[in-house]
């Protein structure tokens, strides 16, 4: 039989040797009482060294390869690297370290995010999953300007904000903006401005921007809340923008910065304006885009009587 046609290996002794004696070791070990849960922890930290790819030094999962040899690697960087041993530069083939596997499945190891406040602690190969949605995660900067590689926490991108992309910080709950610019043909995947509220003790974006919906060009209007999207539905906002008698109004749930702006803008979640429809507003000759657009935030709380939302107005 080809070397290049086997599948899987379950054997420890197929696996490197530093790696199989260390593996055997926590496997058969039996700790005794006093300093049980620093030897578990130990043990459970050197395994999980072993689940650590040597090209990208991610965490391993399933199919885990490894070459003749019994050095592993990761299923992407098997691509990565030709099919070649990073260690030994023996061909890979498609040998899977069914042993490995086998252990990753007894590990419990604690969130990445344990440093940031996460306190869970999940199997193995339940941990990326969580770690995807994990609320202590990092937010990404929400930017709209570029796509800005910064991640943090709320207080942390707000100074960013602030200092490194210039934006402008206000206080209050209530928002009247003048939006101009001279030539309103130039539309074309242009964003224009990001204006962050510290209201009710929490941060809210404010996105104003243009784009081609279709053929049409547009103006659209909306709002981010600055932490996760179930605190994000404490809250409602309203957009007004209107002239010559005439007014449109938007009233919506803030969505989160989990969310990209990008992905906000695409679902069409927020106030809306046709370009003719912009002009009109505009006022004058039609030919200068001229937009004062109002609103406010709200937060909703819970009527203990009627258990019906009713809105609490920041003065």
């Amino acid at each position: 039989m080809e070397l290049d046609s086997i599948e899987c290996v379950s054997s420890l002794e197929e696996m490197d040797e530093e790696k199989a004696a260390l593996l055997h070791h926590h496997l058969s070990s039996k700790p005794h009482s006093g300093g049980v849960k620093a030897r578990i922890s130990a043990a459970a930290t050197s395994v999980h060294e072993l689940l650590e790819c040597p090209v990208c030094t991610n965490c391993m999962y399933p199919p885990i390869h490894q070459c003749h040899n019994g050095h592993t690697l990761c299923s992407e960087c098997k691509i990565r690297v030709h099919n070649r041993c990073p260690t030994c530069r023996q061909e890979l083939g498609d040998i899977r370290c069914l042993a490995l596997e086998k252990v990753a499945e007894s590990l419990q190891l604690p969130c990445k995010y344990s440093s940031l406040g996460c306190p869970e602690i999940y199997p193995y190969y339940s941990k990326l999953k969580h770690e995807a949605q994990c609320d202590f995660r990092p937010y990404n900067c929400p930017y709209a300007g570029s796509e800005c590689p910064v991640v943090g926490d709320i207080p942390f991108l707000v100074t960013h904000l602030r200092d490194d992309h210039k934006v402008d910080m206000h206080s209050g709950c209530t928002f009247n903006h003048r939006y101009v610019k001279s030539n309103p043909r130039e539309v074309e995947n242009a964003t224009w401005m990001l204006t962050v509220f510290n209201c009710f003790g929490q941060y809210f974006c404010l996105h104003f921007e243009a784009f081609q919906l279709g053929m049409a060009p547009v103006y659209m209007a909306f709002l981010r809340f600055m932490g996760d999207e179930n605190e994000a539905r404490n809250f409602s906002y309203s957009l007004e923008v209107g002239a010559n008698g005439r007014k449109l109004i938007w009233e919506g749930t803030p969505r989160s910065i989990r969310d990209s702006h990008r992905k906000v803008r695409d679902s069409h979640d927020g106030l809306i304006i046709q370009r003719n429809m912009a002009l009109f507003f505009s006022g004058g000759d039609r030919k200068e885009l001229k937009l004062r657009i109002t609103g406010r935030i709200w937060k909703e709380q819970q009527n203990p009587d009627s258990g019906v939302c009713i809105p609490n107005l920041c003065s």
